[in-house]
This record gives C-alpha cells, sequence and structure tokens, in this order.
C-alpha cells in the first residue's frame, strides 16, 4: 500500500505579486524553495488564508533573497498581493518508506524571511 503524506511547507508566505500574463504558475524565491525542499516544477498546493481559496499549480524560481511569492497565470485570480497563503508539497510514500518519516516544515514573516523550521506539526489541544 502507499500513502500520501505531507513533504514540506512554506506556512504564512505573504503573496508580493499577482500577475495574470506572466508564464509559470507560482514563483518563489529560490532560498525558500531549496530550505522547504520544493524543486522547481514540483507540483505545489496554496490554500489562501484571505479567501478561502484552494488551488494546485507548480513551483518556478524567483530571484533568491528576493522574497517573491508571486501567484501567475490563471491562478493570478486566486490571490491578491498582501493574501496570507500555506504551500504545501505531497509525496507518496510507502508504508515502509513513512516509517519515521517528517515533512520539512519552514515557517515565515510578513516578509518572508524564515523565522523558524520544524518537522512536526504540534498537537492540537482543546
Amino acid at each position: 500500500m502507499q500513502i500520501t503524506l505531507l513533504k514540506s511547507k512554506l506556512h504564512h508566505a505573504h503573496v508580493t505579486h499577482s500577475e495574470l500574463e506572466y508564464e509559470g504558475s507560482c514563483a518563489i524565491d529560490s532560498a525558500l524553495l531549496e530550505a522547504a525542499g520544493i524543486r522547481e516544477y514540483e507540483q505545489i498546493h496554496i490554500y489562501n488564508l484571505a479567501n478561502g481559496n484552494r488551488f494546485t499549480t507548480y513551483a518556478i524560481r524567483a530571484e533568491q533573497g528576493s522574497g517573491i511569492i508571486s501567484i501567475n497565470g490563471a491562478a493570478a485570480h486566486k490571490a491578491d498581493p498582501g493574501d496570507r497563503i500555506i504551500i504545501c508539497t505531497y509525496a507518496v510514500l510507502s508504508e515502509q518508506e513513512a516509517v519515521g518519516f517528517h515533512p520539512t516544515l519552514v515557517y515565515l514573516d510578513a516578509d518572508n524571511h524564515i523565522m523558524r523550521r520544524g518537522n512536526a506539526i504540534p498537537v492540537q489541544v482543546a
């Protein structure tokens, strides 16, 4: 059996650009791609905290250190500059591979700088 698990996450990224006519779907600061282990052209899922939109696209590189998170092409209708979003990737693993697997979690500030990193989400309490 195979299961799909969270592979990586950029948490609370802030959209810097929304470019309807730009080729490519979501440009992400190269330093953030590397920190989260997201490959260029890898499928990503974006969850928009501002409006509830959830959509799937792919990552392209933006200038390293720029803080750019640009939603491009048709996806530009789903997010506006200033919106807070969560960018996730997933991996399909065998039961054996899943044992001991931990995602790469990268938490960002309002300027898309890395505040902290982790590999587990705390247990939610009442």
